[in-house]
């Protein structure tokens, strides 16, 4: 969504910003939407880093026919409909 934004966008979006907030306003708000994005920031690092230790990750995966050892295959009922082999 932002990747197609080009200078002349951005520098419409700065123009509108001036003529809302004006010139002496303008730095006071990026000063604020600058430390609010910091706060922002580090408060999520803060809050993963204090989730404390993750429990090991299990493999929950069913092993394959080739990883079990020695598997043994169940016999197939014969269908009453097929010829022997």
């Amino acid at each position: 969504m932002l990747g197609n934004i080009g200078f002349s966008e951005i520098l419409l979006i700065g123009l509108i910003a001036l003529l809302l907030f004006g010139p002496n306003k303008l730095p006071e708000l990026g000063r604020a939407l600058g430390k609010t994005l910091r706060e922002f920031k580090q408060g999520a690092r803060d809050l993963m880093e204090t989730d404390g230790p993750q429990p090991p990750r299990q493999d929950v995966t069913p092993p394959t026919p080739a990883q079990q050892p020695h598997a043994v295959q169940p016999e197939a009922k014969q269908d009453s409909r097929r010829l022997p082999d």
